[in-house]
């Protein structure tokens, strides 16, 4: 059991350098406590960011550290999987999979409820979860 995701829940990233609120777009009829409820669908996407992101496998992280230590993105991309320079930050552009798990009995529009438990996984390997939801109260599978 868990306490159901609504609109402005916040989010994080493992990789990224702020909280950023959900934003609810796969539908726009059913409420928790007056505010949109989640579904796995509702992952992030532009223009929802986490700051910056030092996340060593994003291209753009690649290219700000070349850039940064005036070598090649092909050498920077090398020194950085091998953990010999430190990551530049970059600005975050989240390419995310939708929630996982989801509620398996509660389904809002055909599609199962977001709640606290569910995380999504971003492509430059970043692991986001779900910190806070104004919905205390009301718990969820």
């Amino acid at each position: 059991m868990g306490n159901p995701a609504v609109m402005t829940a916040l989010c994080v990233c493992t990789f990224g350098a702020a909280p950023a609120p959900l934003s609810v777009t796969s539908q726009s009829t059913v409420t928790d406590v007056n505010m949109l409820a989640g579904t796995i669908m509702d992952f992030p996407k532009p223009p929802m960011t986490f700051g910056v992101c030092i996340s060593t496998t994003n291209p753009a992280v690649i290219a700000a550290t070349a850039a940064s230590y005036l070598i090649s993105v092909e050498t920077a991309a090398v020194l950085l999987n091998a953990k010999i320079i430190p990551p530049v930050p970059a600005p975050c552009v989240p390419a995310c999979s939708p929630w996982t798990p989801g509620s398996p009995t509660v389904l809002i529009c055909s599609k199962p409820a977001l709640n606290i438990a569910s995380k999504c996984m971003c492509s430059f390997g970043g692991a986001i979860s779900i910190t806070m939801t104004p919905v205390m109260t009301v718990q969820i599978p």
